[in-house]
């Protein structure tokens, strides 16, 4: 949708106007292919990670400042959890979600204390919201790892979230 191509591509030229290089999976398609393009075009740094097997399917950005082929996706995520500062999701699909709880949970994990947010375009992520209020009330989660997730609709304002987040403690480590 236009929305959150629009979105991705003016989270690109951000990147790139602020200096900020941009980590991300390295393909040409999606939002992701998005962002890349405008975060090269407005004169950054873009760093993709990709598995063989996205590769071998020829979606490889092959114009990116350095491209990583790794075996597999878990490697993927290892090593753009490397490369990354921070983590911000933009709207997507099962992957997106999947590697923002993944990432959630290393923080948690002590794994590591980079900031997390999400982009929410559109109100895009106003339905998630509320189920995480909700493992909260209900227990399952800590309210300060519910307030670590940095939202917000304007990139910029992101940007100054993730700036400024403190990371909780870690939940699991003695």
């Amino acid at each position: 949708m236009p929305v959150y191509a629009d979105a991705a591509a003016g989270l690109g030229e951000l990147f790139a106007s602020r200096g900020i290089g941009l980590v991300y999976g390295g393909a040409t398609v999606g939002t992701m292919g998005v962002i890349a393009d405008a975060a090269l075009a407005a004169g950054g740094e873009v760093y993709g990670v990709i598995p063989q097997q996205l590769v071998d399917r020829e979606i490889a950005h092959r114009g990116l400042t350095e491209l990583y082929e790794v075996a597999d996706m878990h490697q993927r995520k290892a090593k753009m959890a490397e490369l990354a500062d921070a983590f911000i999701a933009l709207p997507g699909g099962a992957g997106t979600l999947e590697e923002l709880f993944e990432v959630w949970t290393w923080s948690q994990l002590g794994l590591h204390d980079k900031p997390i947010g999400l982009l929410d375009v559109a109100g895009f992520y106003a339905r998630l919201l509320p189920l995480l209020d909700h493992m909260v009330d209900e227990g399952f989660l800590k309210p300060q790892y519910r307030e670590a997730l940095q939202i917000e609709s304007d990139p910029q304002r992101l940007l100054e979230l993730l700036g400024e987040a403190p990371t909780p403690a870690p939940k699991w480590v003695a």
